[in-house]
């Protein structure tokens, strides 16, 4: 019999034989849970469009948070929802914003959590866009001082973590000048650094109640198609200084995972969108697909691809798998 072939399955033949030789291991640590926050009172209302996901309002918050604690997730980004929108998107930097309120009340009564802050302007534009607007046109230069103000704001108010995802060319430096000057020269930058103008964003649209009223974001958001854009855009904020990078979103952009963590010797961050959520929530509801099989394979997939960690809506349900297995 011929033995000049390599016999690969000698290390498959048990479950502990697999498990003596897995190379990849996604950990509760690794995974952010998102949470929507909303002015009111009294609030724990579903997002159609994402089954398991709530928007809670500050007094219910407790609910949510003795939740996550209890499976054992460590972080949480937070995304509020305000009442008032303008056209420069105020309530993104008040000291009494929806945002503010939450992580304050978080660091406050949940201090092992880190909170990072969403910072963007989308949520708090009357228009929905990231910036300030002036003749159908988002301003870029314009749009950085406002966001400086509302990463200040959410340092003020205790956010452990500042993570823009406007798209805005200099968002970085401006933020990180803006830190400083106000004396956060210790708050890290989680950036947006590769987000694309994806299909995938629709359930997130619903939940933040963030959907453009006019056009779209394609010329600050990236093209799909390329790749060697991505590189320069994270070369871009390596440089400016900041102290992770993101993709954005995940699954359709593993090679870009992959280029950047060969590329760049900072914390990886992959973030699992709405719309991959949802369709996978969609299957399963309808007997198609083993949800815990498919969520933990793909959350390990985007690992093996090169993310350090991953914003997830599953976390609370991967962080259960977890402790089944």
């Amino acid at each position: 019999m011929n033995n000049a072939f390599q016999r690969h399955r000698r290390l498959r033949r048990t479950a502990s034989m697999r498990s003596l030789v897995r190379e990849t291991f996604l950990r509760k640590e690794d995974m952010i849970y998102p949470l929507f926050i909303v002015e009111g009172e009294g609030i724990k209302e579903e997002v159609g469009s994402m089954p398991g996901v709530f928007h809670y309002s500050l007094d219910r918050l407790h609910e949510e948070l003795d939740e996550i604690t209890g499976v054992g997730l460590q972080s949480v980004i937070v995304f509020g929802v305000p009442k008032h929108k303008d056209e420069r998107g105020t309530s993104a930097y008040e000291v009494n914003g929806i945002v503010q309120r939450s992580i304050t009340y978080i660091k406050e009564n949940y201090p092992s959590l880190t909170v990072i802050a969403d910072t963007c302007l989308c949520q708090y534009t009357d228009h929905g866009h990231c910036g300030v607007i002036h003749d159908g046109d988002v301003l870029n230069d314009q749009s950085l001082e406002l966001l400086s103000q509302t990463a200040v704001s959410q340092a003020q108010a205790g956010a452990d973590i500042i993570a823009p995802s406007n798209m805005m060319d200099g968002f970085v430096a401006a933020i990180r000048a803006g830190l400083d000057e106000a004396g956060f020269e210790d708050i890290p930058i989680m950036s947006y650094a590769v987000k694309y103008a994806s299909a995938f964003y629709g359930p997130f649209r619903d939940a933040a109640h963030s959907s453009p009223q006019f056009g779209d974001r394609k010329t600050y958001q990236m093209d799909p198609p390329n790749r060697l854009e991505a590189i320069r855009e994270a070369q871009s904020d390596y440089e400016e200084g900041a102290d992770f990078l993101m993709v954005k979103p995940a699954l359709a952009y593993l090679d870009i995972l992959r280029e950047l963590k060969d590329r760049f010797p900072l914390p990886l961050v992959a973030y699992n969108v709405s719309g991959e959520y949802s369709m996978i929530k969609a299957a399963s509801q309808n007997g198609w697909i083993d949800e815990k099989d498919i969520v933990l394979e793909k959350l390990t997939g985007m690992k093996r691809a090169g993310a350090d960690l991953i914003i997830t809506y599953f976390a609370k349900d991967a962080a259960r798998y977890i402790d089944e297995r």
